[in-house]
């Protein structure tokens, strides 16, 4: 007996390693936590309603941590804002927060969409748009541009090229399966990742010492990062700048490219949202509009609910916590099934539907619908990643006429695990009917 429970566990940790959506939605209906374990990191409690999404994000800091081992820290690494707790967590964030407030977001609009409108250039009318790569291309052009001023063509073909081998280098069974990081006479997938990891560092190191030694920082993110401080009057020390850095440039780049890819292949399949799309974005006469439309908005909401890019949220207790009505104790890791919160039949009507609407009939509380984590921890890019999405979506198609191949209309991709964020599962071809 004791032989196939451990089998089924084993059965049950695969299954929502290779398919978390899938996994994560069949307990949708459950209103009793499951628990699933993770190598490395061991059992963790998964709640799935919105009473347990509540007591988990409002948990005060002192009463939780983020949990250790994890595995993108081999890529965004020890000092990342992902990984700190405590007062080492605040005093990061107080320093990595303002450069995503709100009204810094319209100066980015216009960058964004010359860098889609860039990459989408040199299409022409029977030509086919792979949604997955150009998604990537474009959201790491933003990052490089965006968070470091990148202005030139060479420069950031480097940064690209580096980046884009580091998250390759991390794959999925290398980032879960910890006892696999091992450098074999400097050879083998360990030893890659760790090589580009130091590239990247020697650019990153680079880029900060040429802005300190010119005594102008520049008003990218890079720039008012290096020229911030916390309440002490501290800035961040060049390790824990590289982490964060790393984290901004891998992190931000990896789950906005999945939402763009996602987003463009739900718009592309029903026509009815393509066309309200369309419509609407005939009254944007600008970037910074464009990212204030309802129903594109709309639209990002729902991709996001449908797919979440990091489907789990996760808390180490460090004090015993009452998760709808559940008593954990210290040291045990609770955590949040996003696919089966976002596809509750108690919460979301039709939830295997896609349905923009429903995000302009009501507004969701933050424990029903929590793409972006919440309390302390929600992401600092959140507003960042709307914008960004929005931005680039809109250029695209006041740019190019798509449609979805036939073979496309019928079951959606699964979503897979890549590097840290998921992804899916295969390449998304739209045809170009024609240039705007």
């Amino acid at each position: 007996m004791r032989a196939s429970a451990t089998v089924a566990a084993l059965g049950r940790a695969a299954w929502a390693g290779v398919d978390p959506e899938g996994f994560f939605r069949r307990h949708a209906s459950d209103t009793k936590p499951f628990p699933l374990r993770f190598p490395g990191l061991g059992e963790v409690l998964f709640f799935s309603t919105a009473d347990g999404a509540r007591d988990i994000l409002t948990a005060p800091g002192a009463q939780c941590r983020a949990p250790l081992p994890n595995p993108i820290e081999p890529v965004v690494g020890q000092n990342s804002l992902i990984l700190l707790s405590g007062e080492a967590h605040r005093r990061a964030r107080s320093v990595l927060t303002p450069p995503f407030r709100g009204e810094l977001m319209r100066c980015y609009a216009d960058v964004i969409a010359e860098v889609a409108t860039d990459e989408v250039a040199t299409l022409r009318p029977g030509e086919h748009l792979m949604v997955g790569q150009t998604a990537q291309r474009i959201t790491l052009d933003v990052v490089i541009r965006l968070v470091f001023g990148v202005t030139d063509r060479a420069r950031r073909s480097e940064y690209s090229r580096v980046t884009t081998q580091l998250l390759r280098s991390g794959s999925a069974v290398l980032m879960l399966v910890p006892w696999l990081r091992r450098d074999i006479a400097g050879r083998g997938p360990w030893a890659r990742l760790v090589a580009f990891r130091a590239e990247l560092d020697r650019l990153l190191s680079e880029e900060i010492e040429e802005r300190r030694a010119s005594g102008d920082h520049g008003s990218d993110v890079l720039g008012l990062i290096l020229a911030a401080t916390d309440e002490e009057g501290n800035m961040l020390g060049d390790d824990v700048l590289r982490d964060q850095l790393r984290t901004l440039l891998a992190a931000g780049h990896e789950t906005s490219s999945t939402s763009l890819a996602w987003a463009l292949f739900h718009i592309h399949r029903d026509e009815k949202v393509r066309l309200r799309v369309i419509d609407e974005l005939t009254a944007a006469a600008s970037p910074a509009e464009i990212a204030t439309l309802p129903y594109l908005g709309a639209v990002i909401q729902e991709t996001l609910r449908m797919h979440p890019t990091v489907p789990i949220v996760l808390r180490r207790l460090t004090a015993p916590l009452t998760v709808d009505g559940v008593v954990c104790s210290a040291g045990d890791v609770v955590g949040i099934a996003l696919p089966a919160l976002h596809f509750n039949p108690m919460v979301w009507n039709e939830p295997e539907a896609f349905m923009p609407e429903r995000f302009l009939d009501t507004k969701p509380s933050p424990f029903q619908y929590a793409p972006f984590g919440g309390g302390y921890r929600r992401c600092i890019g959140a507003a960042f990643a709307h914008n960004e999405l929005a931005v680039a979506i809109g250029t695209i198609m006041k740019t190019l006429d798509l449609r979805v191949r036939a073979r496309e209309c019928g079951r959606p991709p699964r979503a897979v695990p890549r590097g840290i964020a998921t992804k899916p599962s295969r390449e998304i071809a739209l045809e170009v009917i024609a240039r705007r």
